[in-house]
């Protein structure tokens, strides 16, 4: 599904991980008029050398965001993870709208809503709205955490041996950022209409299947420990997470709880053409990032 591949497709934070991941997937499924947006231009020369496009674009600067949409077809932006991000998605969304883009696609989180106590999952509906009241065509794309999260939890669990959360025994359906990469890359490619999916891998998996998994992996004991949200708050806290990070990832456990996270979608194969990777293969080929 590349009908628009011979359009001109942009790709908003390209300097990132996942902005590279879709940029790549773009040129593997011949997409010929590719623009890559960024902050610093000079830190993509080697997509510039592949026959890339490459833009300045910087959501914080009006001038630099008129001349980064013009002339583009569709556009992907990739949410941002500044402290304004809800100003500047929704005067990206503007811009895009001014210049004459005729479809966006955007990475969301899901269960979007607007409650001031879920933190930056707050940021993504207001991006949403913006979105849905420009009359534009988009693709929203609701990436579910993705695995490599399970990665960073994984140091502090295999050094204390013990799982902390606050799912209730919830699952949550970890996709990888390849997979949502190369979904996004699909969906600029192919997407019609105006869409919302929740972007997810292969089936849920629960805190007590982890620990489970990690041990197994590493021969290592972990055990999951539940706990409310305020405890996980406090320990977070306590820990030295900043405040902020520290209730988006209490709101994320809490939206498991509540069977938010627990949803499979077919959303990566329809747009990558490849069926999403499972958690424990993905913890299987990154075993050695599990060494503590």
């Amino acid at each position: 599904m590349s009908q628009f591949k011979d359009k001109t497709l942009l790709v908003t934070g390209a300097t990132g991980h996942f902005g590279r991941l879709a940029v790549a997937e773009l040129l593997e499924r011949g997409a010929t008029g590719i623009v890559a947006g960024t902050r610093d231009p000079s830190q993509l020369d080697d997509l510039a050398a592949r026959g890339v496009e490459v833009r300045r674009l910087d959501f914080d600067d009006a001038a630099s965001m008129s001349a980064g949409f013009a002339g583009v077809d569709r556009a992907l932006i990739i949410s941002t993870v500044a402290h304004n991000r809800t100003a500047q998605q929704t005067a990206a969304v503007a811009a895009a709208k001014a210049a004459g883009v005729q479809h966006l696609v955007y990475t969301s989180a899901p269960n979007a809503r607007p409650n001031a106590s879920v933190g930056g999952i707050a940021d993504h509906y207001w991006t949403e709205h913006a979105i849905a009241a420009s009359g534009l065509d988009f693709t929203l794309l609701r990436n579910h955490i993705y695995a490599d999260m399970t990665i960073v939890a994984a140091a502090s669990a295999l050094a204390s041996g013990q799982l902390f959360d606050a799912t209730n025994g919830g699952g949550r359906n970890y996709v990888t950022r390849e997979d949502t990469a190369r979904t996004a890359a699909g969906a600029l490619l192919g997407a019609t209409g105006k869409e919302i999916h929740d972007v997810t891998g292969p089936a849920p998996v629960t805190q007590e299947q982890l620990a489970a998994l990690l041990t197994k992996l590493t021969g290592k004991p972990v055990a999951r420990i539940g706990l409310s949200g305020e405890q996980l708050l406090g320990g977070l806290e306590a820990a030295g997470v900043p405040s902020f990070m520290a209730a988006l990832l209490v709101a994320f456990d809490l939206d498991a709880a509540a069977g938010h996270h627990a949803i499979t979608t077919d959303a990566v194969e329809r747009y990558s053409g490849r069926k999403p990777q499972a958690l424990a293969d993905f913890l299987t080929a990154n075993r050695a990032a599990l060494a503590v």
